[in-house]
């Protein structure tokens, strides 16, 4: 609400509350204390009018600022559901390229078929980078609750809680973690 619409709320309370106790806009009847006492109580009762004009204009923004809120993290995190099913194929397209020996990666009539392969991965890669979607850091790390969901503990000299293995990657998409790592951590030993 802006300025002259308050002015003319205002106004017509004023004129209404004048209306109702019936005094003229021109000034009081009579100059006796009851119009006075009356004046003031109207005065008492348009400051609590003004007040709640303001708290209902304090409210009407932050029902605003709040929506906005809510629309950007829609529009930032959209796709959420979709990237979190999308995982699981990148995980097998690169199950799929580890298990590809030399030998296989050599020979001519599977050239294509590993190329096709690798340019999917790839491609996956790029549409990952363009929604916000990043690999988590792990190995050498140390393990963050956030990020890593610790799976196994394993013997080694590094400092305990470091990663030392990645049994399956974790990814954020842009501030908030999409799947956690499964990582294994270095105890004492």
């Amino acid at each position: 609400m802006n300025d002259d619409k308050i002015k003319e709320t205002e106004a017509d309370v004023i004129d209404a509350a004048l209306d109702d106790a019936g005094l003229e806009d021109a000034g009081l009847q009579d100059g006796s204390g009851g119009d006075l006492d009356r004046l003031a109580e109207l005065e008492r009762e348009l400051e609590e009018v003004r007040q709640h004009v303001l708290y209902a204009q304090a409210e009407t923004q932050n029902v605003r600022r709040r929506l906005e809120t809510e629309k950007q993290n829609a529009q930032a995190y959209a796709a959420t559901a979709f990237a979190r099913d999308i995982l699981s194929v990148k995980d097998n397209l690169e199950r799929a390229l580890s298990t590809i020996g030399d030998e296989l990666r050599a020979d001519e009539r599977f050239k294509g078929l590993v190329t096709g392969i690798e340019a999917t991965g790839r491609e996956i890669d790029s549409v990952f980078g363009r929604h916000g979607i990043v690999r988590v850091e792990s190995v050498g790390q140390a393990l963050d609750p956030n990020k890593h969901q610790a799976m196994l503990e394993v013997p080694s000299d590094q400092a305990p809680g470091t990663i030392i293995q990645e049994l399956q990657p974790g990814y954020m998409i842009k501030d908030r973690l999409l799947r956690p790592a499964l990582v294994g951590v270095a105890k004492k030993g």
